[in-house]
């Protein structure tokens, strides 16, 4: 892997594609900065070396129209806040404007281009407008791996212009690191924990997973569609009818890799999907009919417990209840307590995934697991087993 490592950007400009997709409140003043301090690290080794920074960066979804509130301008501050110093800021990230902003960079110094997708060559992965944004830089380094998976003109078109001088940024390489371990040279025993609402948005990780896994924890809305298929009463609990089939091949395949499967013995169930609604706790296999399962219950949770502080490797990419409701939150909480405990043992553990990444801030299990992936679309397709056109792009 072609890191920003193997190169001294004394005296030179890098290219830094940055993922600044940063969430902000009505005033548009960043209300999380975590993937501006994500890129830090590779911001500050090629200044160290005595080199120049540009960063480009997308912001929202403008589709190829310049509007202010998805300017980068918005975030100036923040950037430079986070990165210990002035960040200079151009109108424009390509043409006369950008170029003279580019040329007239000292070493030491860091510049903002504007939204890249104020231009729809971006999104299309146009050839001349990838170089025009190369004619900016000596080298350039992505460290956005929250669009490696897009085919973009930054992220994957643009490193034909660079032939010897393309790298992967300290957190892009970090990214792929932590993916490999799960997927290729992770200490067993390697447990993934899958959970989400659907079986359908899981299936090629499931497929593409199995080789590599010990154990496998199914959780989420996603168990209900095989506790069916095993011949369970699920009551009104979320379900794919036309996945059974598929839930009892994928516990076929399960078996023929030795994989253990582990579904919920019993779960929380509620008379509607309301926090304040009725509940009770029971067996997962007889939900009573106008019931249904919104949380792990207790049995499960020490179940995955005893699972999880036996393993070495952990991927977590789901919550296994409603958590964004505080009476169903609970068996999610365990399930962080227990990768937490079992992290403190010594296991590489692994968060990723919308919905997992939200939890794993909130409940503030950030500094409690070993890696929390800043690309939820990106990662998944990795754990896929797909090559990101971003990753691909440097690695040929």
């Amino acid at each position: 892997m072609k890191t920003i490592n193997d190169f001294n950007f004394k005296d030179k400009k890098a290219l830094v594609r940055v993922d600044f997709n940063v969430p902000q409140d009505d005033q548009l003043k960043v209300t999380d900065n975590t993937r501006i301090v994500a890129v830090k690290p590779t911001v500050d080794k090629i200044l160290k070396d005595g080199g120049s920074v540009i960063l480009m960066a997308h912001l929202g979804r403008p589709k190829g129209e310049v509007k202010d509130e998805f300017s980068l301008k918005h975030i100036v501050d923040e950037v430079s806040n986070v990165l210990g110093q002035e960040v200079k800021f151009v109108d424009e990230c390509v043409g006369e404007k950008a170029e003279q902003a580019a040329s007239e960079l000292k070493a030491g110094e860091i510049l903002l281009l504007e939204n890249l997708r104020f231009h729809n060559e971006e999104e299309k992965g146009d050839v001349a407008f990838a170089e025009k944004l190369s004619k900016l830089a000596d080298a350039y380094v992505n460290d956005a791996f929250g669009t490696a998976h897009r085919a973009h003109a930054s992220t994957a078109v643009i490193a034909q212009f660079f032939n010897s001088t393309k790298f992967f940024g300290l957190l892009m390489a970090k990214e792929l690191q932590a993916i490999d371990k799960v997927l290729k040279s992770g200490e067993k025993p390697i447990t993934a924990i899958l959970g989400g609402s659907k079986v359908s948005t899981k299936i090629t990780i499931i497929e593409n997973i199995l080789p590599a896994v010990d154990n496998l924890i199914i959780g989420g809305g996603m168990a209900f569609t095989f506790i069916k298929a095993l011949g369970g009463k699920i009551g009104t609990s979320l379900v794919e009818e036309d996945k059974l089939p598929l839930a009892l091949e994928i516990l076929g395949k399960a078996k023929q890799h030795n994989v253990k499967v582990y579904l919920p013995s019993d779960t929380i169930i509620a008379e509607s999907f309301n926090n304040d609604a009725e509940r009770k706790e029971v067996d997962i296999y007889e939900i009573p009919e106008g019931w249904m399962g919104l949380d792990a219950g207790a049995k499960s949770r020490d179940q995955f417990n005893d699972v999880l502080l036996n393993s070495r490797t952990i991927l977590w990419n789901g919550p296994i209840g409603v958590f964004e409701m505080s009476n169903f939150s609970g068996g999610t909480v365990a399930l962080g307590d227990s990768i937490a405990e079992a992290t403190k043992l010594g296991a590489f553990s692994l968060v990723g995934g919308g919905d997992s990444v939200a939890f794993v801030k909130q409940f503030g299990y950030g500094e409690k697991v070993s890696y929390v992936s800043t690309g939820g679309g990106a990662m998944l397709e990795s754990l896929e087993g797909l090559e990101l056109p971003g990753v691909a792009a440097i690695n040929n």
